[in-house]
């Protein structure tokens, strides 16, 4: 269940490593090479690649991944959203140019700007509906009655059409994340927040969990790429990576244990 997410910072490279933009796509492979036995998904984030000039970067690791391990899930964090003819842009920009199999979608100009990217059912969505960060309340609670991440929850289902759509529920926000999921049924989410954010991984799990005690892609980026900024960093990294994966292991044998 573990997806790690690839956020280059230059300047936090370990030190084996030139702390600039040149080093981005030998970070990354390196990281995905020693967290690949753990992890089950991939998630580049665009701008950390787009604001160091490093979009063929961005390719090239894609397709390292597409090659070396071709059985794990490539999530383009670009967070899309737009309508008509630059939707369509960006569907080609996600899928035919970076060859990923989802793209994070803001929802916020409605179905629009969602449906484009479900067109094929080989590839998919990943709709931003109750964020990790703090300000999120601001619009995604409101109003209280009907609050929009709800909304959004209830839309996704009635967009699913080819079962290619994935819904963020962040994990610092687990009562909303099981509230989602009563929502939703199996369908399955991405869930940031856990590490650095400091979100609570058996409280995530007792929420979201599916009825096949499935569907949950839980991320984490610093807490992993970072886990040391010396020679051992991929060892770190691999390492951090399996101790995720170990507890989200044994939280999830206890649940079923427990028969929830």
């Amino acid at each position: 269940m573990l997806c790690v997410g690839l956020d280059p910072i230059p300047a936090a490279f370990p030190t084996p490593l030139q702390p600039d933009a040149s080093s981005i796509y030998d970070f990354c492979c390196a990281i995905v090479d020693a967290t690949a036995a753990s992890a089950a998904a991939f998630k580049p984030q665009f701008a950390h690649f787009a604001a160091e000039g490093r979009e063929d970067d961005l390719a090239r690791i894609i397709k390292h991944i597409r090659t070396t391990h071709p059985d794990k899930l490539i999530i383009l964090d670009a967070k899309r959203g737009d309508i008509g003819s630059t939707a369509d842009f960006y569907v080609r920009e996600a899928f035919e140019r970076y060859d990923a199999d989802m793209v994070t979608i803001n929802p916020y100009m409605g179905p629009e700007s969602v449906r484009p990217f479900l067109n094929d059912p080989t590839r998919g969505a990943v709709v931003l509906c109750r964020t990790s960060n703090a300000d999120s309340d601001w619009l995604q609670q409101f109003p209280a009655d009907d609050p929009v991440f709800l909304r959004v929850a209830d839309a996704a289902v009635a967009w699913n059409h080819n079962n290619n759509i994935m819904l963020v529920a962040g994990a610092t926000y687990p009562a909303e994340l099981g509230d989602i999921r009563r929502r939703v049924g199996d369908m399955p989410l991405l869930v940031p927040g856990v590490g650095a954010q400091g979100g609570d991984l058996q409280q995530v799990l007792e929420a979201g969990l599916n009825s096949a005690s499935q569907g949950l892609l839980i991320n984490a980026s610093r807490s992993i790429l970072y886990a040391s900024s010396g020679e051992d960093f991929e060892q770190a990294a691999a390492l951090a990576a399996e101790v995720l994966t170990h507890q989200i292991r044994r939280y999830r044998s206890k649940l079923l244990h427990n028969g929830q």
